[in-house]
């Protein structure tokens, strides 16, 4: 696989499909294989296995997310208007 300092995974690219696209590609690739954190561990093990399969490899936990990142910003909205819910029905 071509990689270089400059352009990253892209390298494999070599000139071809334009510079714009490249570095998109680059930098969400590298986002993408960076450890992240888990949601319900805490800690920062959680490794992509497949389009928006995600796993966690402390606690073994298996959860969806995006295709490219663990929490889309969709989803964190989401989560944190499930939450706001949940409090306001127990606070019935």
């Amino acid at each position: 696989m071509g990689r270089t300092k400059k352009v990253g995974p892209a390298g494999r690219f070599g000139a071809r499909y334009g510079v714009r696209i490249r570095k998109r590609v680059a930098e969400i690739e590298m986002v993408m294989r960076q450890w992240h954190k888990c949601p319900r561990c805490g800690i920062r093990r959680v490794k992509r296995i497949g389009t928006a399969l995600w796993r966690c490899r402390k606690c073994g936990y298996t959860f969806t997310g995006g295709a490219y990142f663990p929490m889309t910003a969709v989803g964190k909205t989401v989560r944190q208007t499930i939450a706001t819910i949940q409090r306001k029905e127990q606070e019935r």
